[in-house]
């Protein structure tokens, strides 16, 4: 892999294509990276008790690292 964690990268393609972000975990058997702020989706969390309601989040998902570019 070209990048590590901690890198600041650009994004080459997808729905956030030109967005800049740190690298917050790579997952090199995958060929993928976790990068802040980027490829964000909403997603249902459960109540953890029982008279709470349900929230929802937004949660980074990883993307593949031929997407990315070390920004200089």
């Amino acid at each position: 892999m070209h990048v590590k964690k901690g890198d600041n990268v650009v994004v080459l393609a997808g729905k956030d294509k030109g967005k800049i972000g740190k690298i917050l975990k790579a997952f090199p058997r995958e060929d993928k990276v976790l990068v802040e702020g980027v490829n964000t989706k909403k997603v249902h969390e459960r109540s953890k008790k029982s008279g709470t309601k349900g929230t929802i989040i937004e949660k980074n998902f990883p993307i593949h690292v031929s997407n990315v570019k070390i920004q200089k």
